[in-house]
């Protein structure tokens, strides 16, 4: 069943390709790009981390990374911000590195691992569940508004990739989230049905979505999950382009990651039988509702997925601001320190959460 659905995957994905994508080589192995300052493992020396936990709304807990500034004001409630790291990764991916950068500017930053993924509680592990996901960030914003040290009235959040659509979704029904901000952002339902482009038919989607069925069938009956999707493990002559970006994150010394007692090999890949929920998730219908709540929209301009990002933007309410990074790609803006501007989320964040 996997074997088929990935060539499905494939088809999209190569479809999607366009001039502003970088062509990697075809070796099987790649040595980690490590240029414009990438650091995803960055520690800061002017925070501190505390692990903490929480239970969302359906009793599951929920564990994050609380970061306070070493000089954080104890006569003062300060203003707090959510992170939600890329579909499938954990908080030690990329939402980390947002966490301490902008803890370091004096905000409480808190990155969590998504429910079913990371330490997070969950099962099946690694299942596609979108009104849970979103419901983590609210789940979030009960743990931060609760502490005696934030004003919970300068909650914002942000989402990164994939949880770029979750935390819209969760901001359309919690008005505690005062400011709403997105980076290389992925609609994980569009890109479903769709994929890049609009490059899957309707047929190849209803064939993914047999297939999934088809395995439920299967594992109703006790047999292994199934996995679908998420980056590859190993590069061939035929990877397309974009897949190559996110093996060079995921894949390698860069950005890889495995939580602890996790299988190496499911790190990125939810299931097969719940990741056609992503199908009926469309997390931009309403998206004018959060207004007048600001919104600010981070993409690459060369960037495979900036069209979601234009997307939220076209159909968002007032204020909001699309903001294009020059020559950066989609997986650049996950850890590359000299292409992510900080500088735009410090502002943004310092502006609205006043």
């Amino acid at each position: 069943m996997q074997i088929n659905l990935q060539k499905l995957r494939h088809i999209a994905l190569t479809a999607a390709i366009t001039a502003t994508v970088s062509l990697f080589s075809s070796a099987s192995v790649m040595a980690a790009d490590m240029s414009n300052g990438a650091n995803n493992f960055y520690q800061s020396n002017q925070i501190i981390i505390k692990k903490v936990s929480f239970k969302n709304q359906y009793g599951m807990k929920i564990v994050g990374n609380l970061v306070l500034p070493k000089n954080l004001s104890k006569n003062t409630k300060s203003s707090a911000i959510i992170i939600g790291s890329p579909m499938g990764a954990v908080k030690e991916q990329s939402s980390m590195l947002y966490a301490q950068k902008l803890a370091e500017q004096g905000f409480v930053t808190l990155a969590i691992d998504q429910s079913f993924w990371g330490e997070s509680e969950g099962s099946p592990r690694n299942a596609v569940a979108p009104d849970i996901y979103a419901e983590a960030f609210s789940a979030a914003v009960d743990y931060l508004g609760t502490r005696n040290f934030i004003n919970p009235e300068k909650i914002g959040v942000l989402g990164i990739c994939g949880s770029g659509s979750f935390v819209i979704s969760a901001a359309k029904i919690d008005p505690r989230m005062k400011a709403i901000a997105t980076v290389s952002m992925y609609d994980m339902g569009a890109a479903n049905r769709n994929a890049l482009n609009h490059s899957l038919s309707i047929e190849q989607r209803k064939q993914i979505i047999a297939e999934a069925a088809a395995q439920r069938y299967k594992e109703f009956e006790r047999q292994k999950p199934a996995y679908t999707s998420g980056t590859v493990h190993k590069l061939t002559a035929d990877t397309p382009a974009i897949q190559r970006e996110f093996y060079d994150f995921y894949r390698t010394p860069r950005g890889e990651f495995t939580p602890k007692g996790a299988d190496p090999l499911g790190t990125t890949h939810p299931t097969l039988t719940s990741n056609v929920k992503f199908m009926n998730f469309y997390p931009f219908n309403d998206i004018e509702t959060i207004s007048p709540r600001p919104m600010l929209f981070i993409t690459g301009d060369q960037a495979h997925s900036k069209e979601f990002s234009e997307d939220a933007y076209k159909h968002a309410g007032e204020p909001k601001e699309l903001y294009y990074v020059k020559g950066a790609g989609h997986v650049d803006l996950y850890d590359r320190v000299n292409l992510i501007p900080f500088d735009k989320l410090t502002s943004f964040f310092k502006n609205n959460l006043k």
